[in-house]
């Protein structure tokens, strides 16, 4: 729900970020707080409720059929179970449909195999204003769309097969977060344009297919956080450079004045740091899952290369390591992101078997090295600095919002749990006073 989110792509089952390009594209770094988000989320909160609309088996809907159009339940070899095979004409009269009056529960998750010109479409209405949206799933590679009332989302076009059939996919949506992408605010009440919707305003009206396809295990439930996890985990798997093991940013930055512009495919430290925190939860989760666990380790490739050589590695003084969130010329040793990219590397030391991964380790203490003897260049007296361009460029200091000193304290703490050095516990119980007025001493 993110306002600098996009969408959450129906092809690729991640968010499209806006942050710093209004198009949209594929940001590794929020990517990966989308999938450890949902991870955490399956740790906290209780079991789903869910609920199996139809699977060809023990539970049948009682969906409408046209004259014109077919529908049956039948065995299917290649999937090894009972599936729902339709084929209809190319209007919405023709569709197979099924009609609901479900609300709460608004995750729908489905598998399904399309032919190109089908759809499966959501039939929504808000519950105060009764105005009725519907939302398309096509196969397209479009990545969303709006008409009016209309939401479309594209299912991509890879894997076609000769008779332009895409493979089966198992499809996860958040209803509520499509519909409140695709209409922002369209939803009227009291003639007061809403800017968020709650999950109590919108009912589930209709499930309808048309074109031709199959589809099976469709279920509605509050959450499917685990589905999400590994949407993003799978993210990383295919969207890896097999080369430089880095997951690009497809999209220029330019951190400030004096720092020269970072082009498009350059790799961030917290973003590779995030992944592989990603990758060895899913390494872990799956109980061994091992394409998990290369791609984590490939990931430590950036960690080796200068940022004036494409990689994330800096050096302060000519001594000290620095893992560059934004590996920037001169570099700018941002503290928040350096300190995520060192939790990745913890987590994949911790996580990989005995001797598959000392270079993480190894990493990590180098780097646990550095922030020691930098840790109190970022402090102000007063609150604390995003970076260190005061001492880069010659300027004043980029001094760290609240938001980010609060980012900064909360890391400390954890690293508290690591590592006990004194100078790590004491600079945070420090910063944490600044928060409350708290303030170094003056002459």
């Amino acid at each position: 729900m993110r306002d600098r989110v996009k969408c959450i792509s129906a092809s690729e089952g991640v968010p499209i970020s806006t942050q710093w390009e209004s198009q949209g594209y594929f940001y590794p770094t929020q990517i990966a707080q989308f999938g450890l988000s949902h991870y955490s989320k399956n740790l906290t909160e209780p079991e789903p409720r869910r609920k199996v609309v139809e699977d060809a088996e023990k539970n049948r809907g009682e969906w409408h059929v046209p004259r014109e159009s077919a529908f049956r339940r039948h065995f299917d070899n290649k999937v090894g179970s009972m599936v729902v095979q339709f084929a209809t004409g190319g209007n919405l009269d023709s569709a197979v449909s099924l009609h609901m009056d479900h609300v709460l529960d608004l995750v729908l998750s489905l598998d399904i195999q399309l032919k190109v010109n089908s759809t499966f479409s959501v039939g929504l209405q808000h519950r105060e204003t009764k105005r009725e949206f519907i939302i398309h799933y096509i196969v397209s590679d479009l990545m969303l769309s709006v008409q009016e009332e209309n939401v479309y989302y594209g299912l991509g076009m890879g894997g076609l097969d000769s008779n332009g059939t895409m493979g089966w996919r198992h499809l996860t949506r958040d209803l509520l977060v499509d519909l409140q992408k695709g209409i922002p605010a369209a939803v009227t009440s009291g003639g007061e344009k809403r800017r968020k919707l709650r999950r109590t305003e919108v009912r589930i009206t209709r499930l309808s297919f048309v074109g031709a396809g199959a589809f099976d295990n469709v279920t509605l439930s509050t959450s499917e956080h685990i589905a999400h996890f590994y949407d993003a985990a799978e993210w990383f798997v295919r969207h890896q450079d097999p080369v430089t093991g880095g997951w690009a940013n497809s999209v220029r930055r330019r951190l400030g004045s004096g720092f020269a512009e970072l082009p498009n495919g350059w790799y961030s430290a917290m973003g590779q740091g995030h992944a592989i925190s990603l990758l060895a939860r899913a390494y872990h989760h799956s109980r061994g899952d091992t394409r998990f666990l290369r791609a984590a380790i490939e990931g430590l490739k950036p960690f080796r290369v200068p940022s004036y050589q494409g990689g994330v590695l800096a050096t302060f003084l000519g001594k000290y390591a620095w893992y560059e969130e934004y590996p920037t010329s001169p570099p700018s040793f941002v503290l928040n992101g350096f300190i995520y990219s060192l939790l990745g590397l913890y987590d994949l030391n911790s996580t990989a078997p005995q001797g598959h991964c000392a270079e993480a380790g190894a990493l990590f203490e180098q780097g646990m090295t550095s922030l020691k003897h930098m840790l109190l260049l970022y402090d102000t007296g007063s609150g604390t600095s995003y970076d260190l361009r005061h001492f880069t460029l010659g300027i004043a200091p980029n001094l760290a919002r609240w938001d980010y000193h609060v980012t900064h304290v909360n890391q400390l703490l954890l690293l508290t749990t690591i590592d006990r050095d004194p100078v790590i516990e004491q600079t945070a119980k420090r910063w944490q006073g600044y928060m409350v007025g708290k303030r170094a001493q003056h002459n």
